[in-house]
C-alpha cells in the first residue's frame, strides 16, 4: 500500500509567525491534532501539536495571547518522503515515538500527513498494532 492512498493530502498548514490561537482553531475545524510549520516553500520546519499547545504553553502558564506556532512547535521535523512504504513509514512512526508523520513530495514540500489512525483503518491488524505498541512505549 502506497502512502498516497492513505495519508490526509493537502493537509492544514501553518507558518511560523501563525498566532497559537489561529493554529488551534485550524485543529477545530480540521478535527486533527497536528498542524505542520512550514516556511515560504511549503517545506516542513516543525509540527505543532494539541499537546504542546496544552502542556507547553497553557499549562506552563505562558501568555498564549501573543503566542505563535514558532514558540511551541516540535523542531526538527521527522518526515517521510511519499514514495516511502508503508513498513518503512510504519518504521519512523516507532523509531521516533510519533503518532503523525508529515510527507513531502520530491522537493520536500509537504504534500500530507499520515497518522497511526490512517494505517489502522487501512493496515494490516497485526503492524497496527506494533506501532500503537511501540509509540506508545514510555521513552
Amino acid at each position: 500500500m502506497e502512502l498516497d492512498t492513505l495519508m490526509t493530502a493537502n493537509p492544514a498548514c501553518c507558518g511560523r509567525d501563525t498566532p497559537l490561537r489561529e493554529v488551534a482553531m485550524m485543529m477545530s475545524d480540521n478535527d486533527c491534532g497536528m498542524i505542520p510549520v512550514v516556511d515560504e516553500q511549503g517545506k516542513p520546519l516543525g509540527v505543532l501539536t494539541d499537546r504542546d499547545i496544552a502542556i507547553r504553553a497553557v499549562a506552563g502558564g505562558k501568555d498564549t495571547t501573543r503566542a505563535t506556532a514558532g514558540d511551541y512547535m516540535t523542531s526538527p521535523v521527522r518526515s517521510v518522503p511519499v514514495d516511502t512504504s508503508l513498513a518503512d513509514c510504519c518504521a519512523a512512526m516507532e523509531s521516533g515515538q510519533v503518532r503523525r508523520l508529515p510527507v513531502v513530495d520530491m522537493d520536500g514540500r509537504l504534500c500530507g500527513v499520515v497518522a497511526q489512525a490512517d494505517i489502522a483503518l487501512n493496515g494490516d491488524p497485526s503492524k497496527t498494532a506494533e506501532v500503537v505498541r511501540e509509540v506508545s512505549k514510555p521513552s
